[in-house]
């Protein structure tokens, strides 16, 4: 396996759709999310991104398990072997997301724009959204799922602000191994807002199709129940994939809570509600620089994310109504999973023009992705362990003990959350 990934070359084309996966998992909500637990806990919550990566790691290599066994993602899958309630419940509680996440990471984009170059918000927000639908519906897929993995790269933004904010190491190492528990609705609020931007449910969806679609794009590829003398390779490959994606993703969560916590908390700003005021308030304690990397990492991050939300809605909906699905059709031969795709972006540019502040909603989509985690991750495991449904690739004992306890530690979270809450 090692002459796989021997070369850098080797190394980048081995990464697909869980590079891809990790990245849009620092989206604008993830970003303000990242950056309230740092201002308001400083880094007492560094050990939560230590936990929190093999769970997430495990999670999406399981739904990435599943896409490729079976060339279903779970929508589809769940059309096929569970109740017609399960499909409608999940589905919908993924578009209500997903929609909320749309509306505040286009607002998000819009706003960090106008800090960086100036102009109206509205219309950056309006632009972005436009540019993201175009990306899309014209482009050859094998194109733009390129052009996506490039985008991934604009996550080393954060890798600099760290190299330029002043960093108290001792106190980082406190943070990330000596957890820190309080028994109080903010402190467990937050958490749950960390998991729900980390292990997220459109990811899930996201990965899973992402996989099915590569079955039908590549034709020497078959699924595994169809193939299975193609398992091993692929297994290896969705593990490397998956891992380091999420590697990737969980190392900049991690990058955005220090800077947080070194400047922003360190100077008593508490209160962060979007990801754009984060990098308006480092301005005046890390310098214009900082400032602006940090900003333009949220319209990369953006440009990254929107399209794969609005995607993974169009795929959930599809594949749950049987429609012909993906972005390696043209428009013309999946008239209904296109219109899917550009409505929930549309839906989400016109929230920032309603009474309703999609921007102040960034950080509560993170908690709302938290609670719609949990039924969705334990009817992934059930999936994932069916032999009815995976044939003889069901997951292994290691990502069935990973799996439920990813699955158990965010119910736990949740349920601590309302128990202190009332």
């Amino acid at each position: 396996m090692w002459r796989l990934y021997r070369y850098p070359i080797n190394f980048w084309r081995r990464l697909g759709p869980g590079l891809i996966t990790g990245a849009a998992d620092d989206d604008p909500s993830g970003i303000a999310t990242y950056s309230q637990a740092g201002a308001q806990f400083g880094f007492a919550l560094g050990w939560t991104m230590v936990l929190v990566f093999p769970l997430m790691a495990a999670i999406q290599e399981i739904s990435a398990r599943i896409g490729r066994t079976t060339s279903y993602g779970l929508a589809g899958n769940l059309r096929l072997f569970y109740p017609i309630s399960i499909l409608r419940s999940m589905v919908a509680l993924l578009l209500v997301a997903n929609v909320v996440n749309l509306a505040a990471d286009l607002g998000a984009m819009g706003s960090a724009l106008t800090l960086v170059i100036g102009g109206d918000t509205r219309y950056w927000t309006v632009a972005f959204g436009v540019l993201c639908i175009a990306l899309q519906v014209f482009m050859d897929y094998r194109r733009y799922i390129g052009i996506l993995k490039w985008l991934t790269l604009s996550l080393f933004a954060y890798a600099g602000v760290v190299l330029i904010v002043d960093m108290p190491w001792s106190d980082v190492a406190r943070g990330l191994f000596i957890p820190h528990i309080e028994l109080d609705p903010s402190y467990l609020t937050v958490i749950v807002a960390v998991f729900g931007t980390t292990i997220t449910p459109y990811l899930f969806f996201w990965q899973s199709t992402q996989e099915a679609e590569d079955v039908i794009a590549s034709p020497s590829a078959q699924p595994l129940l169809v193939a299975p003398e193609q398992a091993a390779e692929e297994v290896r490959r969705i593990r490397f994939d998956t891992w380091i994606g999420m590697g990737f993703s969980n190392l900049t969560g991690l990058f955005i809570l220090l800077t947080a916590a070194a400047t922003l908390h360190a100077n008593g700003i508490t209160d962060i509600q979007t990801a754009s005021q984060a990098a308006e308030a480092l301005r005046p304690l890390a310098g214009p620089l900082a400032s602006t990397v940090f900003a333009l990492g949220i319209v990369g991050t953006g440009l990254l994310a929107v399209p794969i939300l609005a995607a993974s809605s169009a795929y959930a909906i599809g594949e749950a109504l049987n429609w012909h699905i993906g972005l390696g059709r043209r428009p013309r031969e999946a008239r209904a999973f296109y219109a899917t795709l550009v409505g929930a972006t549309l839906a989400g540019i016109l929230m920032n023009f309603t009474n309703i502040n999609p921007i102040q909603a960034l950080f509560w989509s993170a908690v709302l992705n938290g609670i719609i985690a949990v039924p969705m991750m334990f009817v992934m495991m059930l999936m994932a362990s069916s032999k009815r449904l995976m044939g003889d690739h069901t997951i292994p004992l290691y990502l069935k003990y990973l799996g439920w306890t990813a699955t158990f530690v965010m119910a736990l979270v949740v349920g601590a959350t309302g128990f202190t809450a009332f």
